[in-house]
């Protein structure tokens, strides 16, 4: 699948860069921001995917977190997405903050007009790591996922959801309790959500942590 840089900016030894292209999960153009640490030119390099939360594209944490100097020496590429699909051209959603564009959920919807674009689970989980292996100098069996608020949701569905697949799940930031909440119903902001979000596979971490196998929650360091 043809890449288009969009940008590339020397930053604490190596690169970082924002990339472009044609989503076959999303139907759209979906952009990714990448920083390639100075390693990167000569070795294969564990990744970290970072997903980010309401409102955020692939630009909030490339530019707030400064988590290029670490991974520039830990040798650690670092891929951050956007947050949702964009200009799909579906009606509402532009109409709500936290549905829509910039808030995909990292699931897959399952209801028309959803579904045929709103699937950024499968996009985070299967699309863009196939893609990131086949352009960077990546080490496929070494990947960590987490991410923040929205992201830090996406980022325990994801490692859950795939046992084995991801080596860490850093400590996220995500809207659920894990001692004190066990159903949707009971998250005040799940009651106020726009009903259009259930129309979004249903994902709730906790419910998959208390039917996890214990080998699985090891991932949780």
């Amino acid at each position: 699948m043809a890449l288009t840089q969009v940008s590339s900016s020397k930053c604490a030894g190596g690169f970082q860069k924002v990339f472009e292209h044609d989503s076959t999960e999303l139907k759209c153009k979906m952009k990714f921001a990448v920083y390639l640490p100075p390693k990167a030119e000569t070795d294969k390099c564990p990744v970290m995917y970072w997903l980010s939360g309401l409102t955020c594209t692939e630009q909030n944490f490339i530019t707030k977190a400064g988590s290029q100097l670490a991974a520039a020496e830990h040798g650690i590429i670092i891929v951050a997405p956007d947050t949702s699909p964009r200009g799909c051209s579906i009606e509402g959603e532009d109409e709500s903050w936290d549905f829509g564009t910039g808030a995909g959920f990292y699931v897959d919807a399952l209801q028309d007009p959803w579904k045929g674009n709103y699937r950024m689970y499968s996009y985070v989980s299967e699309e863009l790591p196939q893609l990131i292996n086949a352009n960077f100098p990546t080490d496929p069996e070494r990947m960590s996922v987490c991410g923040h608020s929205m992201g830090g949701h996406g980022a325990l569905i994801c490692a859950l959801k795939n046992p084995g697949k991801y080596k860490r799940l850093p400590p996220s930031v995500t809207p659920c309790s894990v001692r004190g909440v066990r159903k949707p119903s009971q998250v005040t902001w799940a009651l106020t959500a726009p009903p259009g979000r259930h129309t979004m596979q249903p994902c709730w971490p906790v419910a998959m942590i208390s039917s996890c196998p214990p080998a699985s929650c090891c991932l949780i360091t």
